[in-house]
């Protein structure tokens, strides 16, 4: 009997070891990003392979999207080392992120996309581009987002604020004149 308990300590201390938790964040932190119709935003992430296997990307998935084009053209399937970090910004230029998504001109004002985010990958013994062997599936992760059309600034409020940085402006340059 006593045999039992001990490879029972066993399996579970040897099941907890090489499960290790991925943890897997957006950025911004809340998963919420807002923006005008007909703008695009994205956003960042960061995973951290907390297993002892190294972590190969393979998959991200989306709730559908509604009055926007959605794209994971910025996603980047990141290979993690055992214990590695590994934190990538959106950035619409240089295209990187996690995934990205341009409003329909006509989205209305206040409309919010909510969903989940799901990334799938493998674990390896060793980096998969240096004669590492496929160990198994990893678990899927997942994070929440959120995505809502911003209100665009009334032509009037633009005028205000573009009198007040104008306004300024000649204040600045008078007193250097006056220097």
């Amino acid at each position: 009997m006593k045999w039992i308990a001990t490879a029972f300590v066993l399996f579970l201390s040897a099941s907890t070891a090489s499960a290790a938790p991925i943890t897997f964040e957006l950025l911004p932190a809340d998963g919420a990003i807002d923006g005008e119709a007909g703008s695009t935003l994205g956003w960042g992430y960061t995973i951290t392979n907390g297993s002892e296997f190294w972590l190969m990307l393979t998959a991200i998935d989306a709730d559908p999207f509604e009055h926007a084009t959605a794209d994971s053209a910025p996603f980047d399937y990141a290979i993690l080392a055992p214990g590695e970090i590994h934190t990538v910004g959106y950035d619409a230029l240089a295209l990187t992120g996690l995934y990205q998504l341009t409003w329909d001109p006509l989205a209305p004002v206040g409309f919010t996309n909510t969903g989940l985010f799901v990334l799938s990958g493998e674990y390896w013994d060793a980096d998969p581009f240096q004669e590492g062997g496929f160990v198994s599936n990893a678990p899927s992760i997942s994070a929440a987002y959120s995505a809502t059309v911003s209100t665009v600034p009334e032509p009037a409020t633009l005028l205000l604020m573009g009198a007040g940085a104008g306004i300024t402006a000649l204040g600045r340059r008078r007193r250097r004149s006056r220097m």
